[in-house]
């Protein structure tokens, strides 16, 4: 799925959009097991805006690829980026407990 972007309306002013997506799932590529998290997405905006529908589905594309949680949070940070080129951007994956452990991974850009 393409990410598509809008006009940000006030490329003037610095200020911060949060976009939190609770229910991310994706699949563990060495047992094949499910893996859910929280991805949180904040960036300040240069010229574009991300559209929230397209990337609702552009996340929903990982419900069945095979791919850790650090590839996963990289591979978001780099196609945003590359999607509406911000000023900055910081991508989390916040992901559920698997054996007792939980991962936080954190990418930023500029880096």
């Amino acid at each position: 799925m393409a990410l598509e972007t809008f006009s940000n309306p006030r490329p003037e002013r610095d200020y911060d959009i949060v976009i939190e997506s609770p229910e991310f799932t994706s699949v563990c590529p060495k047992t094949g097991l499910p893996d859910f998290g929280t991805i949180t997405i904040r960036y300040v905006p240069d010229q574009l805006c991300i559209e929230l529908k397209s990337l609702k589905y552009y996340l929903l594309d990982y419900r069945n690829k095979g791919i850790f949680y650090e590839a996963v949070v990289n591979t978001i940070l780099d196609d945003l980026v590359a999607a509406c080129a911000p000023r900055r951007m910081e991508v989390t994956g916040a992901f559920t407990a698997r054996g007792g452990i939980t991962t936080n991974v954190v990418a930023r850009h500029p880096a």
